[in-house]
């Protein structure tokens, strides 16, 4: 289950930040504000830039504490500039590193019980939240952030999304 977790979770929050980092610079480079991208999004009733990297955050920080049996810290949604997210997605990747394999044993039969604004409560064992839950809504909302950079205009490719590993 670490195996499956921290370090996907590490790898994708460090591509997302690299992704993060490639529209800012391009902002600079086309001499506008690049606190606009943070705004953007891909249709009017889809979330911003800003809230789907806090959404992946959110999503990489739970999903560890969850399997590992402990309480997760809380942030406030309040980032309003690229270097309030990178330091974000700071603070959770330096959480995930404090687990190891031993914090995570045994979590694949974990009950793991969660309630979502749509959906209401959700039970899974923990190898189901993992696989099903989380990675598929880590990725969304990666892949919803590198588009809305991307149709921004931001030069990005896969390689960007994959990252550096791939």
């Amino acid at each position: 289950m670490y195996q499956a977790s921290v370090p996907v979770l590490l790898r994708a929050l460090a591509n997302l930040r690299h992704v993060l980092a490639k529209g800012e610079a391009h902002a600079r480079d086309k001499g506008y504000e690049p606190t606009i991208l943070l705004q953007s999004r891909l249709a009017p009733d889809m979330f911003p830039l800003v809230r789907q990297v806090q959404f992946a955050t959110d999503t990489a920080k739970f999903a560890v504490a969850r399997l590992a049996g402990v309480e997760s810290p809380r942030f406030d949604d309040v980032e309003t500039t690229f270097e309030e997210l990178y330091a974000r997605l700071d603070a959770v990747s330096a959480y995930l590193r404090t687990f190891d394999e031993a914090a995570l044993e045994g979590s694949q039969d974990r009950s793991i019980t969660l309630t979502t604004r749509t959906r209401g409560e959700l039970k899974f064992d923990g190898r189901g939240y993992l696989l099903g839950f989380v990675l598929p809504n880590l990725f969304f909302h990666a892949t919803t952030a590198y588009a809305i950079l991307r149709h921004n205009g931001v030069p990005l490719g896969k390689l960007d999304y994959l990252g550096p590993q791939a």
